[in-house]
């Protein structure tokens, strides 16, 4: 058995295409039952973000070609993509180690657009939590995702890779800052501030002092500090455009929450103000960035910004691959382990038995003398010195 992984994200496609890409959670869950149907496939879980689209596979080692046709075929399948997009040509494929660490990368933020940012934390956890709930993922994936869970934390506490105070939210911040040069007075709507990415968007927009912060939320849904933002149902979200500086969109709508045409129908006065999208499809119509006085970013459009940040951080990286290394060699031991724990239970009772007929000390004798047998020189050298630090452990205990 072995982990495997397919990946398409900021690294190999640009908006456009992984807006191809998206799934919704309940796409999310069709496609793991799907794929759970197959006899080479025993567990699966699908990564879901704005940067990527990642489904993580543990089944039998010696299928590994066909894990990867059925995962890519049904991909196709659940995507619908349109016929002038080759989706192949966007994906990547690791398989074992190099799946192990990808994913531990991603958990940690040194994957991400933004390098450190801890939004994915919480992501991979979700992903983890929605494939247990589904009943697509057991215990080797399980424990992976945990590890990487773990791994993550460490380099989070243990770094300043996280510490410094940029993510795609401080990003939006600062795009709308330079954009219209203070946000001292300014109008600021967030819509789908209820959600993950909206939420944390609205709280960064909101410590910016004398700003009027207004939000559509989910029915029955309220935002923290509910004395410093303006309610507005999503259904008048046109009808308060033009008193609005800042418009920003972070949904999982599958279709555009602002449309050109009715933003250039809502807006009467002409005044510099900008719009961010922040999801994945797009919230709004790029072609906003066309009207008067309209300034315009999405999410790759941050790439730059992000680079700065991800340049500074360099050696706080590596300090955290180190971090990442160790703990991939733990799950990677753990793997092996119980890969051969049958092999292992039975070899202790072989010498358990061997003991009641010879006595403990000929039963081991007669053990170290067949592995000799079935070890080259080398082999057995390695052993030996391994045995040799096992004793050493075994003692202190």
């Amino acid at each position: 058995m072995s982990i495997q992984l397919i990946s398409v994200s900021h690294k190999t496609a640009d908006l456009s295409i992984r807006s191809c890409f998206a799934l919704t959670r309940e796409r999310q869950i069709e496609y793991m039952k799907a794929l759970k149907t197959s006899e080479v496939i025993e567990e699966c879980a699908v990564l879901a973000t704005c940067n990527r689209l990642e489904i993580y596979i543990y089944g039998r080692e010696s299928h590994q070609r066909e894990i990867f046709s059925v995962a890519e075929t049904l991909l196709f399948q659940y995507l619908e993509l349109p016929v002038a997009i080759d989706g192949a040509e966007y994906l990547r494929f690791y398989e074992g180690t190099r799946a192990v660490r990808h994913l531990f990368r991603v958990a940690s933020g040194l994957d991400s657009m933004v390098m450190g940012e801890d939004q994915i934390l919480g992501q991979v956890k979700d992903a983890q939590n929605l494939a247990v709930e589904c009943g697509c993922m057991g215990t080797c994936l399980n424990t992976c995702f945990r590890y990487a869970v773990t791994a993550a934390k460490k380099v989070k506490t243990d770094t300043d890779l996280s510490r410094t105070s940029v993510s795609t939210a401080t990003i939006a911040v600062k795009a709308a800052k330079e954009y219209l040069g203070d946000l001292k007075e300014k109008n600021i709507l967030v819509i789908g501030a209820s959600g993950k990415i909206g939420n944390t968007v609205y709280k960064n927009f909101a410590a910016e002092r004398k700003t009027r912060i207004y939000a559509t939320v989910r029915p029955h849904h309220h935002l923290e500090n509910k004395d410093v933002y303006y309610e507005i149902p999503y259904d008048e979200r046109y009808d308060s455009l033009d008193y609005m500086d800042v418009i920003i969109s972070a949904t999982a709508s599958p279709h555009y929450t602002l449309t050109v045409d009715k933003v250039r129908k809502a807006l009467k006065t002409e005044k510099p103000r900008v719009f961010i999208d922040l999801a994945v499809p797009p919230d709004i119509d790029r072609r906003v960035a066309g009207l008067p006085k309209a300034g315009y970013y999405n999410i790759d459009d941050f790439a730059q910004i992000a680079g700065e940040n991800n340049r500074k951080k360099l050696a706080e990286a590596d300090a955290a691959k180190e971090i990442l290394e160790a703990y991939q060699i733990q799950f990677e031991k753990w793997m092996i382990f119980q890969k051969y724990f049958s092999m292992v239970r039975n070899t202790k009772a072989q010498i358990g038995r061997k003991a009641e007929e010879k006595g403990m000390d000929r039963a081991l004798n007669q053990f170290f003398f067949a592995l000799r047998e079935c070890m080259t020189p080398d082999q057995l050298e390695a052993f030996m010195k391994t045995l040799t630090k096992v004793g050493e452990i075994y003692e202190k205990d």
